[in-house]
Order: structure tokens, then C-alpha cells, then sequence
């Protein structure tokens, strides 16, 4: 018992040490500190209020350091609405500042680029303070008090005006930035917004303007979403009812005549076997033996009248109705994933180049805007193929600028670059992805690869469109796309340079006519589209001129055997 007495009193003692510290730690999380709770009460603003601002707001010069935190919150909370708050409301800046203030807001709008924009706003907000708080350092240079201060706002009007301008471009080229904007990535932005690279994307921009035609076409990518209108290329089949006509056999009993069966009467006939007994007496008679002969001459022998009836078999059409499948009513699929193959060879050289970047930055700016994903393969001759993930970020701007401001300046191959998206297709990513090809059309695929395309189409549904940028639809093109959306005017667009942003016209087209613009517009020398399909149809690789094709092997020895066409060995 001693034992078991030594080995439970320390335990004991330090359950019950336990059970005092929980009771005191209970006794301290239910009293509230309050010996500093009136100096932190105007700090619970920052509660509210995003990191970026808490050292300007803490560490500003101007106003009292609670009036200034809560006129920060206030300031901030207009902004993001687009608005600029109530003069009555902020307690800084100070009255007579504030007005110089409001006054550059005004004349810039930054309250209204900030709609909606959170990181702008602080952006904005943190710029204001940094500029202001510069009033006592130009004070003590030996300016006066409202010198200072317009000299303060000045410095922040000039600071923004710049950035207005590069706002209005960004906006204007990806509508809505996101996260773009935030401060910390403010510097590496402006520094690509001044870059050539950066030139060259607005002008592209300037020349989507007269293209309204591709924002359908690249809206209409993808299979993501159903719309409210019919698919007219629906892949699921249905089984339904038509009326036909069917070939089945009718039997029905036939009268044949003088057939032995049925007695039916008499009448008169030639039949000597059916004559009448009256009619045979006549034949013992010296005289009436003769008329006897001509009765039966004329057949006009009184006889018995005999028929039958066979059955008779004849074809009959009947109607029926007759399983046929057909495409099953489907909405139509869009705002998916695109993939979208840019031709940049050496035929594409000037407006057809511009056009076909159109075609990226679009694609683009639809992506960022609707939340979807673009992939961009930028092809020239063989094994020039540039692939690129394209996004709204710094980086993604960066690679969309470096791509518009280069190309490949040799021959064309189509092969490598649908190679590559047919292996996107792969992935579980890119399932529902379409595939958009801008290009000349001066290429061929082989038809391994366009059989391949095909099988893809068939198991998946991917639909490949065109944006056909030149004079004539070629096979290249027509082999291996389900639509092709022309741009026929595409010369306009080979003086839409540097002159082209500011308004000016290339000297080649200055005096042109001006006739529609966009897609299906007018200006091409050529009449029709379909030349290829009207003057040579069996050119192109369609499924009827394949039926019809025949091997080498097969057509020699078809020649040699002296077949013509349509007969078989």
C-alpha cells in the first residue's frame, strides 16, 4: 500500500496544478484589456482597409492621424463605385487642398477608371499620399503654404496623365485588367507599355475596330456552353419515322377462259369437244352437215361455257414507315477553349500579317474577358512553329507583344502546327477546344494528316474554322476546315502602320475606294470565292472525289484488263 501511496501523490499534485492554470487562463480570455483600448480605437479602420495604405495612411504629414484613416476608407469606398464622395464627408484632405484635389480627379477622370478596380483605387490612393506629403518638404525650400500645395497636386496630375493614357490603351485593348493594375507590378507594366512591342499591339487594336466580324467568329469557339440557337453540325444521331413506299406482292384470283372447271352457261365458240349435242346432230344430215362447217367456221357452234381461276402474284407498293437517323436536335456549343493557328510566313507579309494578329488579340481579349483558355501556334515553314499560352498578366501581355512584333519570312507547313493542336486535343484541358486557323490558305496538308484531322472531328466533335485572308479559297484550306470566313479586302489594311494610329492612310490605298469593311467585305479582283470548287472540282479532297479515287496499282491494272469507268474486274 505504501508503494501505491508514493507513486499517486505526484500525479495528483500535478492534475491539480493543471486544473488552477485552466482556471486562470479562463479568468484571463474572459476580462477584456482596456488600458489601451481609447489609443487603438482609431486603428481598427485599418481593419478595413487594405495593406498597401497602411503606411502612407499611418505615416502621413497632413490631418489627424483618425480623420485621415477613416477619409481614406471613405475616399477608397467612392472610387471603386466610379464617383468621387461628398464634399461635405472627407476630413482630408484639407478644405482648401481638397478642392485642388477633387478638381484634378475631375479633369482626369481617375475615378472613373477606378470603377470597379480595387487595385487601381489604392493605387491611386497611395500616389495621392505620397504627393501630398511632399507639401512640408517644399515648404521648408522656401515655398509658401498654397504654392506647396499646387505644386503638390501638380506633381500628382502629372504623374496620372501619363498613366491615363496608358489606362485608356489597356482597357481598350482587354476590357476588364483583373489584378493587372495592382501597385506592386505597376513598374514592370509601364516599363512594357513604353516598348515598341507594346505600339505594335495598339496598332493591331486600331485595326480589330474594322473587323467587327471576328468577335462572332471567335465567340462561336469552343464547346463550353450551350446557346439558345440549333446546332446545324449536331454528332449524336437520332431514329426517326418517315413515311415510304414498300414493294410487297398482292395475290388475287384471275378468270381464265375456256380453262376446263367451272360450267357456267352457254355460248357460242368454236370448241368442237364443248359443242352442244343439237349441234353434233347436224353432222348426220346430208344438207345441214354444211352448215354445221360454217358454224364452226365462224365459231358459232352452241357450246358449253367453261372458266377457272388461277391465284396471280403481282408486285404491289405499300406505305410503311421506315427508321431513318438523322442529327438530333442540339443547341449549339460555344465559349470554350480555343487553339488558334496563326499564319506569320513570308506570303503573309503586310495587311494580311496585321490581319491575322487582329485575329490573336481578339482571341485574346474574348479568353481574359469570358474566362477561358487560348493557346496560340504561330507557324511558318517547316519546323518554325512558335507556341504560346496566352493570358492577361505581365507575363502573358509580354509574350502577346513579343509575338505581334515578329514572324517567320519563309515558306508555309501547315503539318507541325496541327500536329501540335491535334495533340492539345489530348488533353483533358483542351477537350472542348475548336480550332481556328487564319491564314493565306498557301498550303497542303498530306492526306494521312487531313485523315487524321477528320478522325478527330468524328470522335470529339472539334470544329476547325477558317479566317481565309487573301483573293481565292484554295484546297489547302478547303481540305481541312468545316468553315471559311473570308477577308477579302485584306490590302487595305498593308498601310494601317504608324500613319494608321494617328488616322492616316497608306500612300498605295489613300486614293482606293472604301467599300464595306470587315469579313465578306468587298475590294477583292477575284469574283468568287469558290473558283477552286467551280472550275476544278475534282482538285479538292472532299469524301465523293476520294470514293472515286482509286490507287495507282488499281488503275493499271484496270487498264490493262481494257475496263472503262464504272465497270469492275
Amino acid at each position: 500500500m505504501a508503494v501505491v501511496s508514493t507513486a499517486t501523490e505526484p500525479d495528483a499534485r500535478a492534475s491539480h496544478a493543471d486544473a488552477e492554470r485552466g482556471q486562470a487562463a479562463a479568468l484571463c480570455t474572459s476580462v477584456r484589456p482596456v488600458l489601451f483600448e481609447a489609443l487603438e480605437a482609431p486603428l481598427t479602420v485599418l481593419e478595413r482597409l487594405p495593406r498597401a495604405l497602411w503606411l502612407g495612411g499611418l505615416t502621413h504629414a497632413g490631418g489627424e492621424l483618425d480623420a485621415r484613416l477613416a477619409a481614406l476608407e471613405i475616399w477608397r469606398a467612392a472610387l471603386v463605385q466610379g464617383r468621387l464622395p461628398a464634399c461635405s464627408a472627407p476630413a482630408w484632405p484639407a478644405p482648401p487642398l481638397q478642392l485642388a484635389v477633387r478638381e484634378c480627379f475631375e479633369r482626369l477622370q481617375l475615378h472613373a477608371y477606378c470603377r470597379a478596380q480595387e487595385p487601381l483605387a489604392d493605387t491611386v490612393l497611395q500616389g495621392l499620399l505620397f504627393h501630398l506629403d511632399l507639401v512640408v518638404d517644399y515648404r521648408d525650400r522656401g515655398a509658401s503654404a498654397a504654392d506647396a500645395q499646387t505644386m503638390a497636386v501638380e506633381a500628382f496630375a502629372a504623374d496620372w496623365a501619363e498613366r491615363c493614357g496608358e489606362l485608356e490603351d489597356l482597357i481598350g485593348a482587354f476590357g476588364d485588367l483583373g489584378d493587372l493594375l495592382k501597385n506592386t507590378r505597376w513598374d514592370a507594366l509601364r516599363g512594357l507599355l513604353r516598348s515598341s512591342e507594346w505600339r505594335e499591339l495598339v496598332r493591331i487594336r486600331r485595326l480589330i475596330e474594322r473587323l467587327p466580324e471576328l468577335v462572332r467568329i471567335i465567340r462561336s469557339l469552343g464547346r463550353a456552353q450551350p446557346t439558345a440557337q440549333p446546332s446545324a453540325a449536331s454528332q449524336s444521331l437520332e431514329t426517326a419515322s418517315a413515311q415510304a413506299e414498300a414493294q410487297g406482292d398482292a395475290s388475287r384470283p384471275q378468270r381464265v377462259p375456256d380453262m376446263p372447271g367451272e360450267t357456267r352457261g352457254i355460248h357460242r365458240s368454236g370448241r368442237i369437244a364443248r359443242m352442244l349435242p343439237a349441234e353434233a346432230m347436224l353432222l348426220g344430215h346430208p344438207q345441214l352437215r354444211l352448215v354445221w362447217h360454217a358454224r364452226r367456221a365462224e365459231r358459232t357452234l352452241l357450246a358449253y361455257e367453261d372458266d377457272d381461276r388461277l391465284p396471280e402474284t403481282r408486285p404491289s407498293p405499300a406505305p410503311v414507315l421506315r427508321p431513318s437517323p438523322r442529327p438530333a436536335p442540339a443547341m449549339r456549343l460555344e465559349m470554350g477553349p480555343m487553339l488558334i493557328c496563326v499564319d506569320t510566313s513570308g506570303s503573309m507579309r503586310g495587311g494580311a500579317e496585321a490581319v491575322a494578329k487582329a485575329v490573336v488579340l481578339e482571341a485574346v481579349r474574348s479568353a481574359h474577358a469570358q474566362g477561358r483558355a487560348c493557346h496560340v501556334f504561330a507557324f511558318g515553314g517547316p519546323d518554325e512553329v512558335l507556341e504560346m499560352a496566352m493570358g492577361v498578366d505581365i507575363e502573358g501581355i509580354g509574350r502577346l507583344a513579343r509575338f505581334l512584333g515578329q514572324g517567320f519570312g519563309g515558306g508555309t507547313d501547315i503539318g507541325a502546327p496541327l500536329e501540335r493542336a491535334i495533340a492539345r486535343l489530348e488533353e483533358a484541358e483542351w477537350q472542348l477546344a475548336d480550332l481556328l486557323i487564319a491564314s493565306d490558305g498557301e498550303f497542303g496538308a498530306t492526306p494521312a494528316l487531313v485523315e487524321r484531322l477528320d478522325a478527330v472531328r468524328r470522335a470529339r466533335g472539334l470544329r476547325v474554322q477558317g479566317i481565309l485572308i487573301g483573293d481565292r479559297e484554295t484546297i489547302g484550306l478547303l481540305e481541312i476546315t468545316d468553315d471559311i470566313h473570308w477577308v477579302r479586302d485584306w490590302r487595305r489594311y498593308a498601310g494601317v502602320g504608324a500613319a494608321g494610329v494617328d488616322g492616316g492612310a497608306h500612300p498605295a490605298t489613300a486614293g482606293a475606294p472604301q467599300r464595306g469593311e470587315g469579313l465578306e467585305a468587298g475590294g477583292s479582283p477575284v469574283h468568287s470565292k469558290s473558283l477552286t470548287a467551280t472550275y476544278f472540282p475534282g482538285g479538292l479532297r472532299n469524301p465523293e472525289n476520294r470514293a472515286r479515287t482509286v490507287s495507282p496499282e488499281a488503275a493499271a491494272a484496270a487498264v490493262r484488263a481494257g475496263l472503262h469507268r464504272g465497270e469492275n474486274q
